[in-house]
C-alpha cells in the first residue's frame, strides 16, 4: 500500500494500525505550511536510500529555469505538484544578500517529511505533550533565486529533487494531510451558528455533507479540525465576556424582575463566581424543592470553570431546573458561596434532601450551610464508575459482582447489608480493593438501608439521571461564549417547560383505569397526577394480597399470605390520623406502601387521609401555594377558582375522543405561548443583592 488511509474514512480499503498511528502524526502543528527555521538538513543532496515520486500524467513538473512573477506563486506551484503526487510541502530556508535592507534572494521549500523534529529540553512546569511527528528526513525540495533583467523581478528554479525516503499517499488519501485541509470563511460562519444551537461536531459534519452533497468523509475538513475550530471560537478575553455575561443578566432581569442572579468579583475586579435562577424555576421549588439534586461534575472546557446545577423532579416525574452556577474553584468557600446564594434565591427554604456526587469540599459546604439538610450520593454516578474500578478487576465476574451489589443496595435492614457485603468482598476476593473499601466507608450516604427514613421522592432511580443528563446536554454541547451559554440554558429550561407541559397534559387526558374498584383507589386518582397514582396503585394491587393482625390497640402486624413469620409494623393513631409503617417506603417517596394501605382497608377507610396524598404529587399544582394563597386573598380570588373549573372542564371533554385530544393540545399550546409573552408584574418580589 502505498498511502494510508485514516481511519474516520469510509472507503472499502481497510487500514493498519500502524498506517493510522502515522496519519495521527500529521496533524501535528509543526506540519502546517508555516515558515520553520529550525531544520538542518541539506536540501542539497538526494541519499542512495530514496523513492522516486509517483509519475504523473499532466505536465506541470518544475524544472530547473522555470519561473515565476513572486516567491508565493512559485510556493502555489510545488504545492499543487505535491497534492498531485501525494505529499505536501512547507517552507524552509529563507536567504538573502550580505547588508542590512538588501532583501530575500533565495528561498527553500522542502517536503513536510524534511529535516528531524529538535529535541526539546525538559520543562517541569509545563507537561509534556507524547507526540510523534511525521518528519523523516526526507531530501524532496525545490529552491527558487531572485533576478533582475532589464529591470523585470522574477523567481527562477534552481534546484529540484523528487526523491522522498517515505511512502506517498493515494490521491483520495492525501486531502487528509493538514496543508491540505481547509475551512472557508462561509463554513466557520455555519459552524459557529451551529455551535450556538447546541448541534453536535458529527451532526455538523453530517449537515454540511448534505448541504455540499458530498460522500460521507469528503467534505475538505475534518472533525477534528471542526473541533479546533469551536475551540478558537472560545478564546476570547475573559474580561470581555465577564461583563458580556453580566450584560446579559440585566437584561433578562428588565424583561422578568422575578429573574434571580448573584456573583462575586475578586480583588483584581474580575469575575469569579456567577449564579442564577428563573422566575419559573423558583416557584417550580416551591413545591417540588424537597429532594434536589446539585450535579457539579461537568465543567465549561472553554473557560475551565465548574459548572453546578440544581435540578429536581416534578409532580409528573419530570426534571424541573431550579438553578445554575459557575465557579472558579471547587473549594469549600467557593460552594459554600453557591449554597448560600441558591437560599436566597428559593427565599431561604433549604431542600429536605441533597444528592452530589463525591466531593469532600462539597459536603463540608453542606454540612456548613444546610445543616439540617440529609446529604446524599447519586447512585448513578457512584455506578457510573464502576466499570473503570472493577471491570478488570473482576474480568468475567464483574457482572455477577455487580448483580450482588444492586441487590445489597435495595435491601431494607442495616444488618443485612452490612453482613452482606463482608459476604461479597470474601467472595469476590475484594478485600484490598481501594474502591470498596471507601465505598463501605460511605455506605450511610449512598446505601438505601441508611437512607429510608429521608424523603427522596423518586430521585434516586437511574431513568430520573438518564433525563438529568439528556438536559444538560442539551446546553452543555454549546459552550461558544459565556453569554451564549446563558442564552443556551434559557433555551434548554423553555424546551424542558414546554416538553412537560406536552407531556403533562398526555398524562392527564389519558384513560385512568381502575384495576380494584376500592374507594379509595378511585379517591387517589382523582387527587394524584397519573404518575403517581402508578406508584399508589400497584401498592394497592399488592396490598390485597397481604394480611394484617391487630397485635394491640394502633399496632398492626402485615405479611404475606404466603409467609408465616415476619412482616413489617404498622401503627395506626385515629384521633390524629396518623400513620407509620416499618418499611419507610412514605418516608423515602411520599407514596403509601402496601402494608399501610391494607391496614387502611381493614379499619374500613374509603379514603386516604389527606396527609397521606401530598401536595407534591397531586394535579392542581400549577401554581406554588403561596402564589395561590395570594391571589385567593386578593381581588383576584374568583378568577383563579374559575380557571380552575374551566380547566377540569377541559380535560373531561377532551378525553371523550382522539380529535377532542389533539385539538385541546394544539390550541392550548398556542395559549400557553401567546400567555409567556405578556409581562410579568408580580410586586413585592426581592431583586437580587450583588454580593462582592
Amino acid at each position: 500500500m502505498r498511502g494510508f488511509l485514516p481511519s474516520y474514512y469510509s472507503d472499502a480499503k481497510v487500514m493498519s494500525a500502524e498506517a493510522r498511528a502515522m496519519l495521527d502524526v500529521y496533524d501535528d502543528p509543526s506540519e502546517q505550511r508555516s515558515l520553520s527555521l529550525d531544520d538542518t538538513s541539506s536540501a542539497e543532496e538526494s541519499p542512495e536510500d530514496t523513492r522516486l515520486s509517483l509519475e504523473t500524467s499532466i505536465d506541470a513538473i518544475p524544472y530547473i529555469g522555470q519561473r515565476f512573477v513572486t516567491h508565493d506563486a512559485a510556493y502555489e506551484f510545488y504545492s499543487e505538484y505535491a497534492k498531485r503526487c501525494g505529499f505536501s510541502i512547507r517552507r524552509h530556508r529563507t536567504e538573502g544578500k550580505d547588508g542590512i535592507g538588501k532583501g530575500l534572494t533565495r528561498r527553500y521549500f522542502v517536503c513536510h517529511r524534511a529535516g528531524n523534529t529538535p529535541t526539546k529540553a525538559p520543562n517541569d512546569s509545563k507537561p509534556q505533550r507524547n507526540r510523534k511527528s511525521s518528519r523523516c528526513g526526507c531530501q524532496a525540495y525545490m529552491r527558487i533565486s531572485k533576478s533582475t533583467d532589464m529591470g523585470v523581478t522574477e523567481w527562477r528554479v534552481t534546484g529540484f529533487s523528487n526523491h522522498h525516503n517515505h511512502e506517498l499517499l493515494e490521491p483520495n488519501q492525501v486531502r487528509f494531510l493538514p496543508a491540505y485541509r481547509t475551512i472557508s470563511d462561509a463554513d466557520k460562519n455555519r459552524i459557529l451558528m451551529f455551535a450556538k444551537s447546541g448541534i453536535s461536531v458529527q451532526q455538523m459534519m453530517r449537515l454540511m455533507e448534505l448541504e455540499k452533497c458530498v460522500e460521507p468523509g469528503y467534505l475538505p475538513f475534518t472533525e477534528k479540525d471542526v473541533r479546533n475550530l469551536i475551540q478558537s471560537f472560545k478564546k476570547v478575553d475573559q474580561d470581555e465576556e465577564s461583563i458580556d455575561l453580566l450584560k446579559m443578566c440585566r437584561n433578562i432581569k428588565e424583561k422578568d424582575p422575578n429573574f434571580k442572579y448573584d456573583f462575586t468579583i475578586d480583588a483584581d475586579n474580575r469575575l469569579e463566581n456567577i449564579a442564577w435562577s428563573y422566575s419559573s424555576s423558583v416557584q417550580s421549588y416551591e413545591i417540588f424543592g424537597d429532594a434536589v439534586v446539585f450535579d457539579t461534575t461537568h465543567r465549561l472546557t472553554a473557560f475551565d470553570m465548574p459548572l453546578g446545577i440544581w435540578v429536581g423532579m416534578n409532580n409528573y416525574g419530570m426534571p424541573c431546573f431550579h438553578g445554575c452556577v459557575l465557579l472558579r474553584e471547587e473549594n469549600v468557600r467557593s460552594f459554600s458561596w453557591a449554597l448560600k446564594v441558591f437560599l436566597s434565591f428559593m427565599n431561604g427554604k433549604a431542600p429536605q434532601t441533597i444528592l452530589t456526587d463525591q466531593n469532600m469540599c462539597l459536603r463540608e459546604a453542606i454540612a456548613i450551610e444546610m445543616p439540617s439538610t440529609r446529604h446524599a450520593l447519586c447512585i448513578w454516578l457512584i455506578v457510573a464508575k464502576f466499570p473503570s474500578w472493577f471491570n478488570a478487576v473482576l474480568g468475567e465476574r464483574y457482572n455477577d459482582w455487580k448483580a450482588e451489589f444492586y441487590r445489597l443496595y435495595n435491601l431494607e435492614s442495616i444488618e443485612d447489608f452490612e453482613l452482606g457485603w463482608r459476604e461479597m468482598v470474601n467472595s469476590f476476593g475484594l478485600h484490598t480493593n481501594r474502591h470498596i473499601t471507601n465505598l463501605f466507608v460511605f455506605r450511610s450516604l449512598w446505601a438505601l438501608p441508611y437512607l429510608r427514613n429521608h424523603f427522596f421522592g423518586g430521585m434516586s432511580t437511574t431513568g430520573l439521571s438518564k433525563s438529568i443528563n439528556a438536559f444538560i446536554q442539551r446546553f452543555l454541547s454549546a459552550q461558544t461564549r459565556l453569554a451564549h451559554f446563558i442564552e443556551q440554558v434559557a433555551v434548554a429550561v423553555d424546551f424542558r417547560d414546554q416538553a412537560g407541559e406536552h407531556q403533562t397534559m398526555q398524562q392527564n387526558l389519558q384513560n385512568i383505569c381502575l384495576k380494584t374498584g376500592a374507594p379509595m383507589e378511585a379517591h387517589a386518582a382523582a387527587v394524584l397526577t397519573p404518575y403517581a397514582f402508578c406508584k399508589l396503585q400497584d401498592e394497592l394491587v399488592m396490598a390485597a394480597h397481604y394480611a394484617s393482625f391487630q397485635m394491640e390497640e394502633g399496632c398492626f402486624l402485615v405479611r404475606h399470605h404466603t409467609k408465616m413469620d415476619g412482616g413489617r409494623k404498622v401503627i395506626w393513631i385515629p384521633r390524629e390520623e396518623l400513620l407509620s409503617c416499618s418499611c419507610h417506603m412514605f418516608e423515602f417517596s411520599g407514596i403509601l406502601c402496601r402494608h399501610a394501605l391494607r391496614v387502611l382497608s381493614t379499619l374500613n377507610c374509603f379514603q386516604i387521609p389527606d396527609r397521606y396524598l401530598p401536595i407534591r404529587w397531586r394535579r392542581v399544582n400549577s401554581l406554588p401555594s403561596k402564589l395561590v394563597q395570594a391571589a385567593a386573598a386578593s381581588e383576584q380570588a374568583e378568577q383563579v377558582q374559575a380557571l380552575q373549573s374551566m380547566v377540569s372542564a377541559l380535560i373531561s371533554e377532551a378525553a371523550k375522543s382522539k380529535e377532542r385530544m389533539d385539538m385541546a393540545s394544539k390550541e392550548i399550546s398556542i395559549l400557553l405561548s401567546r400567555i409567556r409573552e405578556q409581562p410579568i408584574s408580580l410586586h413585592g418580589s426581592r431583586d437580587c443583592v450583588h454580593r462582592s
